[in-house]
């Protein structure tokens, strides 16, 4: 049997068609908000991440992720906090005209960079999913935090408390959340089944209780309180 050419361009069209619907439809637009009880305006800074359940598997940040820094300048880390995929690789560069040593001791990754100069940097792959509290050996005014999340599919709210997760593949996923001054055992709470269809799904509006400060009191790498600087040193100045 034979066809015609135009037949044959509209049927290749109708498949087409019938399969970009088909892959558009099995991405979903995760949205939400996020309250915090205790904050009066600023609801910045919440972690929401999806996990899949049933053994589904996520794309890994092996190939094509993007450079990802914690920058160190006027002693402080930007951005404060950072949201990785497990198997990031995160980049410590010194942009001050003194030293760092960026270390972490706590849960997460543990790591200790030791001394580096001004212009040089260091990088070090989170591999495993946790909370890393990074501090500078020197200087006890520096913190930041590296939440390390094992999929792809995570955001941070804004000031308003809004949350938006584009291109999730449609299925059940369990929903968490982290915020630095909430305690682990509130933020178990909070965890969730969603069932992900459609072109859309809301979490609706989930409130959170403040209850720590946002500034870890902390020790030295060796465990001992901060040594007051000596401006002579050149660790310290140029």
């Amino acid at each position: 049997m034979k066809y015609s050419p135009r037949l044959l361009v509209c049927g290749i069209l109708l498949i087409l068609i019938t399969c970009s619907e088909v892959l558009s439809a099995q991405n979903v637009e995760v949205s939400g908000r996020i309250k915090l009880i205790g904050r009066h305006s600023d609801a910045a800074g919440v972690v929401v991440w999806l996990s899949p359940i049933g053994g589904a598997s996520v794309a890994t940040p092996e190939n094509g992720q993007r450079h990802l820094r914690l920058i160190q300048k006027n002693k402080m880390f930007d951005p404060h906090l950072l949201v990785v995929p497990v198997g990031s690789a995160v980049e410590f560069p010194n942009l001050d005209p003194w030293f760092h040593n960026v270390f972490s001791l706590f849960e997460g990754k543990r790591f200790d960079l030791g001394l580096y100069e001004a212009g040089s940097s260091r990088t070090i792959r989170f591999d495993k999913a946790g909370i890393s509290y990074i501090f500078c050996n020197i200087h006890p005014e520096m913190s930041a935090i590296i939440v390390a999340v094992p999929t792809t599919f995570y955001a941070l709210s804004d000031q308003k408390g809004e949350v938006n997760i584009r291109n999730v593949p449609a299925g059940r996923y369990a929903l968490h959340l982290w915020q630095e001054s909430v305690t682990a055992k509130d933020l178990e709470t909070l965890t969730r089944e969603v069932e992900l269809s459609g072109a859309s799904f809301s979490f609706g509006t989930i409130e959170i209780q403040e209850r720590g400060s946002l500034q870890m009191p902390h020790k030295d790498k060796y465990g001992q309180d901060y040594v007051p600087p000596d401006p002579t040193n050149p660790i310290y100045s140029r």
